[in-house]
């Protein structure tokens, strides 16, 4: 089991940088793959990036590339999710999960991710 808590999250203009992390309990942290899902209000949980337990693979939903980097350390535990660029319609709550599944094929379905951490909110204004 591995407990996650996202923090970085706050009020950035249009156009500014964020960088969120997400800190994993537990000593296990390199045998998850790991992605960022963000959940505006009235929305449901869509996907935002995710990478393999080793950093070798990533992945990005259309609307974060060329704009987030999601990368790791599993050194320390941590994920992290760089904002550049950001935009009024990035404004959401943002998770991490960590999916144990050996697979990497699906990583962009929440259902794929056993863990959760309880969220921070970024809120971009225009």
């Amino acid at each position: 089991q591995v407990q996650l808590v996202e923090s970085g999250g706050g009020l950035v203009q249009a156009g500014g940088s964020l960088r969120l992390s997400c800190a994993a309990s537990g000593r296990t942290f390199s045998s998850y793959d790991m992605g960022w899902f963000h959940q505006a209000p009235g929305k449901e949980r869509e996907f935002v990036a995710a990478i393999s337990r080793t950093g070798s693979i990533t992945s990005y939903a259309d609307s974060a590339k060329g704009r987030f980097t999601i990368s790791r350390d599993n050194a320390k535990n941590t994920v992290y999710l760089q904002m550049n660029s950001v935009k009024p319609e990035d404004t959401a709550v943002y998770y991490c999960g960590a999916d144990r599944d050996s697979s990497w094929y699906g990583q962009w379905r929440r259902e794929k991710y056993e863990y959760w951490g309880q969220g921070t909110q970024v809120t971009v204004s225009s």
